[in-house]
């Protein structure tokens, strides 16, 4: 029987991936045989993980780039087009939340450094490979949002207001890109053991309230959200698009 997990051949780029979530997804989609461009702002840590990828035995390179910024985008198509001619995936997971407050005292630096990357660096990071897949004839994008999309999180307006925009693009994407074979799927996270979400996981207080919300009793650990991707990114979910999976440990439930 056909391995429908198999990513052999397939060029994966994923965002966000010296740490966290992204690592975890890069080692796991490497694992099945991807070569995975291991990507985030910092060019040190992205090569200590493909370094790592390929010293177990996997395939994978770095190159850095901040997804806020548009020629950064330009520049790692540019390299992927020249390096390997193809992209198959491309996961959109680097994002900012650069402020833990009420929404009442935003301030627009914030407001701004939010926008740019976990809306407009994941609409032109998809553009991009999107372009490159229609040429090839397919390829899948998946974009990491958030249940804050879904149900705000307190004292996180803007982060969750830009995580319900990426389950929009992400349907608004499927919905185009479904006739170009270009199948287009988000994970929603719950919360998750990152040092991203270290302003909810490091204050005791806010994070008893939030285990009492989750049936599983628990944080998530960043392998726990890799499964759904591979899951998403391979032949066995060859009839899925326009997908927002929620992985959060029954709370939304």
């Amino acid at each position: 029987m056909k391995d429908l997990f198999d990513l052999t051949g397939r060029i994966a780029l994923v965002t966000g991936a010296s740490r966290g979530i992204g690592e975890s997804i890069a080692r796991l989609l490497a694992s099945r045989g991807a070569h995975v461009i291991v990507s985030s702002r910092k060019i040190d840590a992205c090569q200590a993980v493909a370094d790592s990828i390929v010293a177990d035995g996997g395939k994978a390179s770095a190159f850095a780039c901040h997804v806020g910024e548009m020629a950064q985008i330009d520049a790692i198509f540019a390299h992927i087009k020249s390096e390997f001619g193809q992209i198959d995936i491309l996961v959109n997971n680097a994002a900012a939340n650069p402020y833990y407050g009420h929404i009442l005292d935003t301030d627009q630096a914030a407001f701004d450094k939010t926008v740019e990357v976990n809306i407009r660096g994941y609409f032109f990071m998809s553009t991009a490979a999107g372009k490159m897949m229609r040429e090839q004839g397919g390829g899948v994008i998946l974009n990491t949002a958030s249940v804050n999309g879904i149900v705000a999180g307190d004292k996180q307006g803007i982060y969750s207001i830009t995580k319900a925009a990426v389950i929009s693009m992400t349907k608004a994407f499927a919905k185009e890109c479904g006739p170009l074979n270009i199948r287009v799927n988000a994970l929603l996270p719950g919360l998750t053991d990152t040092k991203f979400a270290s302003a909810l996981t490091g204050n005791d207080k806010v994070l008893n309230m939030a285990l009492r919300a989750i049936p599983l009793g628990r944080v998530a650990d960043p392998d726990e959200m890799a499964g759904t991707v591979l899951y998403l990114v391979s032949e066995a979910s060859s009839y899925t698009t326009g997908a927002c999976v929620i992985v959060d440990g029954g709370m939304l439930a």
